[in-house]
């Protein structure tokens, strides 16, 4: 067994900067292959990232999610992967998990979205931060852990899943419901500056508002759903005022907050509007019980409906991801985090709460430990991401896939 004195940092070390240009490589074949979502056509990017892990002597299992389900939930395919490296009895099993579903473009970009053009040490492209980079360190990471420290016992898992955008729930939710994992510990994609071991919970509705149509030239005939839907949103919106007064214990979380980030509706500019729909997001601190959230808003909506004349609502869940709380049993990760991410980064990595929301509390939920660390700046601001540019400085992926190497050399040496 290798002990912390004999553990082989420095080699580990090494060999991921001898290999460097080949993930970064790795990297840039992974952010060329597009994984909008919406739509959310997520399975051919699965099959090349399989196709990659081969050339490292690494067999992707490919766990296709039923057409039916995917189409369901609002997408177009999702095939997940696990990469499984055993190494011994004994010891935990420790997965790795990385997201390659992501967000639209969207308009502002100065660089091709899936060029990967690399300009002044920074990678950009949509998903080089959020999360294909830690397909890249986690990958490289157990690379490197196998070929210099050479574990064995326990065993490395890594799962890469195209659901977090819609919550997760037909990404590590399907592996872990569907009993094809069940891993001791966990780590999940993040940026290498932190180690989260807390986060938000979300709350998302489409609330539809009806009205009832008219010509605008005799309006009175009509009742507008665009009026009624004002009246609403000016009732939710009043609420983040009352949620300042909400604070969390927790540090790097600070209040709940409400966001309609959707609207859309009406016929024509010469009509009264007869529907007007709506979508919301709610973001829920450790501390708040999300069945009393959720039936606050739907009571705020149902009371301003009730105001206006002629105006009635449907109100519908789209998603209740919990918010993650820490089990006692994530000390080991964050531990060996810390430790390594200071020697590496050269100076101190807090562990926090983040206000986002991640797959992390899936696993959470089933009693596995896990925290959020991976490779990425200071801030999700800083990374661009869901934003114009997004990009990836190259510095802190190497330095991500140093810390989670040598962290894994730890926890798999007992």
């Amino acid at each position: 067994m290798t002990t912390p004195t004999q553990a082989p940092y420095a080699d580990l070390d090494a060999w991921i900067d001898q290999h460097f240009d080949e993930e970064v490589r790795f990297l840039q074949a992974l952010v060329r292959v597009p994984t909008d979502t919406p739509p959310g056509n997520n399975a051919p990017h699965a099959e090349r990232t399989a196709e990659l892990l081969q050339d490292f002597g690494y067999v992707a299992e490919k766990h296709a999610v039923p057409a039916a389900d995917v189409q369901a939930y609002g997408m177009e395919s999702i095939t997940n992967l696990i990469v499984r490296r055993p190494y011994g009895s004994g010891g935990k099993t420790i997965a790795l998990n990385a997201h390659g579903d992501v967000v639209p473009p969207g308009e502002g970009w100065t660089h091709d979205p899936y060029g990967a053009e690399i300009v002044d040490g920074q990678m950009y492209g949509r998903a080089t931060a959020v999360s294909k980079s830690d397909f890249a360190s986690f990958t490289f990471a157990v690379r490197a852990l196998e070929a210099v420290a050479k574990p064995t016992q326990g065993a490395v898992e890594l799962h890469f899943t195209y659901d977090e955008e819609f919550g997760g729930e037909l990404g590590p939710g399907w592996l872990l419901k569907n009993g094809l994992t069940k891993p001791d510990l966990m780590i999940a994609a993040g940026f290498s500056y932190e180690v989260v071991t807390a986060h938000n919970g979300c709350l998302q509705m489409e609330v539809t508002v009806h009205g009832k149509m008219a010509h605008a030239a005799v309006p009175h005939t009509g009742v507008d759903a665009l009026q009624g839907a004002v009246h609403i949103l000016n009732a939710l919106y009043a609420q983040n005022h009352e949620y300042l007064k909400v604070t969390s214990k927790v540090e790097g979380i600070q209040h709940p907050y409400l966001n309609v980030g959707r609207i859309e509706g009406g016929t024509n500019t010469n009509v009264v509007p007869g529907k007007v729909m709506f979508k919301l997001d709610r973001r829920m601190i450790p501390e708040e019980n999300p069945v009393e959230v959720e039936a606050t808003i739907r009571r705020v909506i149902e009371q301003a409906a009730a105001e206006r004349a002629g105006i009635s609502v449907d109100i519908k869940r789209l998603l209740l991801a919990n918010a993650m709380t820490p089990l006692a049993g994530n000390a080991p990760l964050v531990q060996a985090i810390q430790k390594h991410a200071q020697a590496v980064m050269g100076e101190p990595v807090p562990a926090v709460g983040t206000p986002l929301y991640t797959d992390v509390r899936l696993y959470v939920e089933r009693g596995i430990p896990g925290v959020i660390y991976g490779a990425g700046p200071r801030s999700v601001l800083e990374s661009h991401a869901k934003r114009a540019d997004e990009r990836l400085d190259l510095e802190d992926l190497r330095r991500a896939t140093k810390v989670v190497a040598r962290a894994l050399c730890d926890l798999l040496a007992g």
